[in-house]
C-alpha cells in the first residue's frame, strides 16, 4: 500500500513540475518581448556604474556592490512587480489561476526567468568593471557573491510579487518606482547615511544586500548581520506574497 501511495505522489508531482517549467519558458519568452523594459533594466545599472565612477570617482569596491544591488532591485522589485501587476490587470493571471499551476509555481517560474536576466546584468557589469576600471575579484568572490545575489533576488522578487498581487496595476507602478528611488537614495546602497538615519537604513534589504556584496568583493568576509537581515526580509516577503497574492 505504501508503495502505491508513493507512486501516486510521484505521478502527481511530475505534472506540477512540468507546468512550472512550461511557465518558466513562457516567462522568458514574454520577458524577451518586452524589449524596451529589458533595455532599461539592463542599461540603467551600466549607466549608474559609468556615471558614478566618472563624476564622483567612487572606488570600485564601494561602487560595484551598490550597482549590483541596484540591478537586483530594478529587475526583481520594479520590472517583475510592474509586469506581474499588469498581467493581473489584463486577466493573464486569472487564466493561469484556472490552470494546474499553483501560486508558488508562478513565483518560482518568475524568479527563475528573472535569474536569467540577472545573470546577463551581472556578467555585463563585471566585464565592464574588469575591462575599463581594472577591477579583479578578491578571494573566494564567486563562491560568496553568487548565494548572496540569489538571496537578494528572492527577497526583491518576492517584494515585487507582493505588490503586484496586493495592489492595483497603477498602484504597483507607482509604489515600485517610488520605493526603488527611495532605496537608491536613502537605503544605504552606495554609502551608509550618517547618524540615526544610517542606523535605520542598515536594517533595510537594500543596505543588507549592498553590505554583503561589499564584503564579498573585498574578500574580507561577509558581515553575518547583513546576511541575516537579508534572509529575514526574504522570508517576510515570501510569506506575505503567499498569504496575500490574488490571481485577479
Amino acid at each position: 500500500m505504501s508503495t502505491e501511495v508513493a507512486t501516486d505522489r510521484a505521478d502527481g508531482a511530475a505534472p506540477v513540475l512540468q507546468t512550472v517549467l512550461a511557465q518558466t519558458r513562457a516567462e522568458l519568452i514574454m520577458t524577451s518581448r518586452r524589449s524596451e523594459n529589458l533595455l532599461v533594466t539592463i542599461v540603467f545599472p551600466v549607466f549608474l556604474l559609468i556615471a558614478l565612477r566618472s563624476f564622483f570617482n567612487m572606488p570600485m569596491d564601494t561602487l560595484l556592490p551598490g550597482v549590483l544591488t541596484a540591478a537586483v532591485m530594478s529587475s526583481g522589485m520594479v520590472s517583475l512587480g510592474i509586469a506581474t501587476g499588469y498581467d493581473r490587470y489584463y486577466g493573464v493571471l486569472k487564466r493561469l489561476g484556472s490552470s494546474p499551476l499553483p501560486r508558488w509555481g508562478l513565483l518560482v517560474a518568475k524568479i527563475a526567468a528573472l535569474l536569467v536576466v540577472l545573470v546577463i546584468q551581472v556578467a555585463l557589469l563585471l566585464v565592464l568593471a574588469a575591462i575599463f576600471y581594472g577591477w579583479r575579484p578578491a578571494g573566494a568572490f564567486w563562491a560568496v557573491a553568487v548565494p548572496i545575489l540569489l538571496l537578494g533576488t528572492i527577497a526583491f522578487a518576492s517584494l515585487g510579487m507582493f505588490m503586484a498581487g496586493a495592489l492595483r496595476a497603477e498602484a504597483t507602478l507607482a509604489a515600485a518606482n517610488g520605493l526603488y528611488l527611495f532605496l537608491l537614495l536613502f537605503g544605504g546602497v552606495f554609502a551608509p547615511l550618517p547618524g540615526i538615519a544610517g542606523g535605520i537604513a542598515g536594517f533595510l534589504p537594500s543596505a543588507a544586500l549592498a553590505g554583503s556584496l561589499n564584503g564579498a568583493l573585498r574578500g574580507e568576509g561577509v558581515p553575518a548581520g547583513s546576511v541575516l537581515i537579508l534572509l529575514v526580509w526574504a522570508a517576510i516577503f515570501l510569506v506575505a506574497t503567499a498569504l496575500t497574492f490574488k490571481w485577479e
